[in-house]
């Protein structure tokens, strides 16, 4: 496993490490909370 980042769609802000499995193709969305945003918004995982 190994972390990787989550970015705000919004305001593109990178807010929350994840773990990861390593053999995972498809790209990480979580709705979360974003301080920036002052909202629950969706985070994508970056590269």
């Amino acid at each position: 496993m190994k972390k990787v980042p989550l970015n705000c769609d919004v305001c593109g802000n990178r807010n929350y490490h994840v773990p990861k499995k390593d053999g995972s193709a498809s790209r990480l969305t979580l709705k979360k909370y974003c301080p920036r945003c002052n909202s629950h918004t969706v985070h994508k995982e970056s590269k």
